[in-house]
């Protein structure tokens, strides 16, 4: 028998037993003729005891050993409160190398994490060895377990879809995969399972979900994994945003709540306009912990002769500086020029009184109008962001972080949940001057066909809607657009006719013709779920085996060349 527990098992009611563990060998300590060793499994730590140094020959850090003997107390002096295995120790009788490390490590395990990426992710199953990190693989096979219980008990039903599809234009690059049968045919990995999941719709299935993988050719940031990510992707049929958003509240609110002891705010989440969104917060992933919020001073400046304002967007933040060193201000000013804004204008209210370059602009009338619409107070601070009409809001989203950052405003015990709704259906591309889709192409435009025959295209809102948790975007969705007609003029006003449509989204666009039924869905990120959950800074400290910042494998070696014979057999020549 190789254990008869594991090492995190034992206990005081089991002194006087034998027992037998297995494990990696994490420390070894020379006491004097006793060594003391931390045996480390799965479950965690034991601490052995060796009275015969031969025992030890040959063993050395992170090999794998086999040990039996008897379960004892520990001396009040060596207890270690900090394990659940504190209390008790195993005297070893008996030793055996299972696998020997015989190579020098690359890192030393616990420290992994402050070792450079590219080393962590060539040595991987080393670095997954680091409790900190192994414990975040399991957090998520817990998270995925319990979102699969949640959604089966609302009555969704788990429905698998292929992994080898056809290229779609859905916002991002395929990952391309050729047809050995059939000559210069390509499949593509999906995006998401967009299209099967609208058809189990129009298929009479009533609640569909999937622990979902989804294939982008992206670059990497910190909360998203080039090449690959899971989703808990759901569909409802005869749903209408309210169910959808009501589903996502209690599955959402119920995971935090169990893998948390942090504040979670209680659904209903708040529900924010984009538009809304963009001017108050600077983003349409708003932060609430952050209780900044951004004015629109625009109208107000209008009539205050100050020639960098006039005829220009104009925002507003009010916060709390009382006691800040003019080296805040300085930073302030240098945090805004390093993401290009031009300057960083702001007062601030001292004994009634406000004190900055801008205040010789303003009449006392003007001052004071000031104070009362914002609710000012001796020691706030008004900032002033200023540019064109594009950039005005990201810029002052930005300074918004900026403060409540260095303010540290934000409540970091606080998980805050809110919906961003009503999208804009279209928008205009920067390098071609065209109307596109903002959002989903097979969302239901608010309004319906009327909007589209009617409306100014820019002025059309989607039922469109994301999840953010803490600034992070955890989903997307939409009510889905069921009409031929409707999805037909939708998309002519993007530039595809109904021939191209066809081509496109061929399979959908018949299906439709067959009955569908009303619809809608979202699909939370479950990465971006765990790495919240993990508290963890990048999301590739989540997934087991993620691939680098610049989507290579640094483990498998992947993407790798094949051989002649393969590229043939695929009708592939490598140009």
């Amino acid at each position: 028998m190789l254990r008869t527990h594991v090492c995190n098992e034992l206990r005081t009611k089991d002194i006087g037993q034998k027992a037998t563990l297995s494990g990696w060998v994490d420390t070894i300590r020379d006491h004097g003729g006793i060594q003391f060793m931390d045996l480390r499994d799965h479950s965690g730590i034991t601490q052995v005891v060796f009275h015969d140094d031969s025992m030890l020959e040959g063993v050395t850090k992170e090999s794998v050993i086999t040990v039996s003997g008897v379960v004892s107390a520990r001396d009040e002096d060596t207890v270690n409160e900090k394990l659940d295995t504190g209390l008790v120790e195993l005297v070893v009788d008996k030793i055996e190398i299972l696998g020997e490390c015989s190579n020098r490590l690359p890192f030393e395990i616990r420290d992994s994490q402050a070792t450079r990426e590219d080393v962590r992710l060539k040595y991987r199953y080393l670095d997954l060895r680091n409790p900190a990190i192994h414990e975040n693989i399991v957090l998520r096979a817990k998270i995925i377990s319990f979102l699969r219980k949640q959604m089966e008990e609302l009555g969704f039903l788990e429905i698998q879809t292929p992994i080898l599809a056809a290229s779609s234009p859905e916002g991002a690059r395929d990952y391309l995969v050729p047809s050995r049968k059939h000559k210069g045919k390509f499949y593509a990995l999906p995006q998401a399972p967009q299209q099967f999941k609208q058809m189990l719709m129009v298929s009479g299935f009533d609640k569909y979900f999937q622990i979902a993988p989804c294939f982008r050719d992206e670059d990497a940031r910190q909360d998203r994994s080039p090449g690959e990510f899971y989703q808990l992707d759901f569909e409802m049929a005869f749903a209408e945003q309210d169910d959808v958003l009501q589903v996502a509240e209690k599955v959402l609110y119920d995971t935090f709540s169990h893998f948390t002891e942090k504040k979670i705010s209680a659904a209903p989440f708040k529900r924010i306009p984009y538009a809304e969104s963009m001017l108050k917060y600077g983003t349409d992933k708003p932060d609430l912990r952050n209780p900044l919020e951004i004015c629109d001073l625009t109208e107000f400046f209008s009539h205050v002769e100050f020639p960098l304002f006039k005829n220009k967007p104009v925002r507003g933040i009010v916060a709390d500086c009382a006691g800040r060193s003019r080296t805040f201000f300085e930073n302030s000013l240098k945090f805004a020029t390093s993401i290009g804004m031009k300057g960083l204008g702001y007062l601030t209210l001292t004994d009634g009184t406000f004190k900055g370059p801008i205040e010789k602009f303003l009449s006392p009338e003007q001052k004071q109008e000031l104070i009362d619409s914002l609710a000012m107070k001796d020691g706030d601070t008004l900032f002033f962001i200023c540019d064109s009409i594009d950039v005005v809001n990201r810029y002052a989203g930005q300074i918004r972080t900026w403060l409540g950052e260095n303010l540290d405003i934000i409540d970091t015990e606080a998980f805050e949940f809110c919906f961003i709704v009503d999208f804009p259906m279209y928008e205009r591309d920067e390098n071609t001057n065209q109307i596109i889709f903002t959002h989903n192409p097979f969302s239901m435009p608010q309004g319906g066909l009327e909007a589209l025959e009617t409306k100014n295209p820019l002025q059309i809102l989607a039922y469109q809607y994301d999840v953010v948790c803490n600034g992070v975007e955890l989903s997307s969705g939409a009510v889905r657009n069921h009409s031929p007609e409707i999805m037909k003029k939708a998309f002519a006003i993007a530039g595809y006719d109904e021939q191209e449509l066809e081509k496109r989204f061929g399979a959908l666009y018949t299906a439709f013709q067959y009955g569908a039924p009303p619809h809608a869905g979202m699909a939370p990120g479950v990465d971006r779920m765990v790495m919240l959950l993990a508290e963890e800074e990048t999301i590739r400290d989540v997934i087991a085996f993620p691939l680098n910042g610049n989507a290579q494998d640094l483990l498998m070696g992947a993407p790798g060349e094949v051989s002649e014979l393969q590229l043939r057999e695929a009708n592939i020549k490598i140009r």
